[in-house]
């Protein structure tokens, strides 16, 4: 969430860096500099009408103190007159503060001055690439069809258990799932220094206005009911374990020798998928339910940046050690994540449709979440509390990553080639059907 005060003072630049996102979006801050003014108004007569209180308290002490029953009589009825009043500012007040959160919580974060120019994801700038693509001398098939035909992926049971846009993974295909998953967090937290954490997979709706998810989306969120429908403690199943993971240190001051904090999770993730209909209907790119692996950095201001590359040369070193070739791109600024203020994707290749395909997405938010979810820090100590920043992305996701396995390294005879570091728990150095 955006600084209300910073927003007020400095208007033209927020609307400036807001238009890079998208022309329309300036306009949204029309109601929130209102709004901002007369929250200030407001405050400069609640505070000298507590002032006024203060006073006539004081003159009733020594009133008491004097015996002057008449007078403390009078001063009485102007105390609680007084108190009455400033009871009506303060409701009003927070009234207002509010109305001011709540139109702050549709604007997205302000793009970060070293972010490029555009709109559209076709005008994101690729940074580099690793690998070679891989070559066949035999059509490519796509992992649906390879996955089927190995009899490790299943969709038409799964659509009978629960409908479109979910799976069954049979056999080695569950096994890769899971071998996926544990190399990936043996990575982070052997090689890379994170902290594994096992979080809920069902949070309260404060966790995900932390992060950004509400209300922005919440269309595209799993929701669950109570026996009473109005009752306000209904849970949300995570769309990423970025929301869990972020939120440990909700509410909380943490120290500067302590920054950054490095955690990764590996949980399953939920999404509606609102607004993808008829987009990616076959495969395993855009499900209800899919596994990843995240990994989630706290720093200071100063470490963001940097930390930004730190955490997306951790998530490029799980497709390295996996040998898929894969790019890195810049997100423009019309194409950064809501809260983002930099970032950047990873997109592994499939050979099948010949397109690069987003596997990770990693950004620092700046302050913008750590504003929502009340994260701070103390720069020195007994030193008065900062917000920190906070930083997250995909490492990887574990789904795309078994497709484009399965995609990259199919051979002719319709087997897949294990990478080498999954081999030893697969206990098999390839993926073959059954005879």
């Amino acid at each position: 969430m955006l600084d209300a005060r910073y927003v007020a003072d400095h208007l033209d630049e927020v609307r400036a860096q807001l238009a890079r996102r998208g022309p329309a979006l300036a306009q949204a801050l029309d109601g929130v500099v209102s709004l901002v003014s007369a929250r200030r108004e407001l405050s400069r007569k609640t505070e000298s009408l507590q002032a006024e209180r203060n006073s006539a308290s004081e003159a009733m002490a020594k009133l008491a103190k004097s015996g002057d029953k008449e007078g403390m009589a009078a001063r009485r009825d102007e105390l609680k007159a007084l108190s009455d009043r400033v009871k009506g500012l303060e409701t009003e007040l927070g009234v207002i503060v509010s109305q001011i959160e709540d139109k702050l919580l549709e604007i997205p974060n302000l793009p970060h001055p070293s972010v490029p120019e555009g709109m559209t994801e076709e005008q994101n700038i690729v940074l580099r690439t690793w690998g070679d693509k891989p070559c066949f001398d035999f059509e490519p098939k796509p992992h649906w069809e390879i996955g089927e035909k190995l009899g490790i992926l299943d969709f038409e049971r799964a659509a009978k258990l629960s409908g479109a846009r979910f799976s069954v993974l049979w056999g080695a295909g569950a096994r890769l799932e899971r071998a996926l998953a544990t190399f990936m967090l043996d990575l982070h937290t052997r090689e890379h220094g994170y902290t594994e954490v096992y979080p809920p997979y069902l949070v309260k709706a404060e966790a995900l206005r932390g992060t950004g998810q509400l209300p922005k989306f919440e269309e595209d969120l799993f929701k669950t009911k109570r026996s009473d429908p109005n009752d306000p403690s209904a849970l949300y199943l995570i769309p990423t374990a970025e929301v869990p993971v972020t939120n440990l240190h909700a509410d909380e001051i943490l120290e500067a020798d302590d920054l950054p904090r490095a955690y990764t999770a590996y949980t399953p993730c939920f999404r509606s998928e609102a607004g993808s209909y008829g987009r990616d209907v076959r495969g395993l790119i855009r499900q209800h339910q899919f596994d990843k692996v995240e990994i989630v950095r706290f720093a200071t201001p100063e470490q963001s940046l940097a930390e930004l590359e730190v955490l997306t040369l951790h998530a490029e070193e799980v497709l390295k050690r996996l040998n898929l070739h894969y790019r890195v791109v810049e997100h423009c600024a019309g194409d950064l994540g809501f809260c983002a203020i930099k970032g950047y994707d990873l997109e592994v290749w499939l050979p099948s449709q010949q397109v690069y395909r987003e596997i990770s997405s990693c950004s620092t938010f700046g302050d913008f979440q750590a504003r929502r979810a009340k994260i701070r820090y103390r720069p020195e100590p007994k030193g008065k509390p900062k917000l920190l920043h906070t930083l997250n992305g995909s490492g990887l996701a574990v789904g795309r990553t078994w497709v484009a396995i399965l995609e990259q390294h199919q051979q002719q005879d319709g087997s897949v080639l294990v990478p080498e570091p999954l081999r030893a728990f697969m206990g098999m150095e390839r993926i073959a059907a059954a005879s």
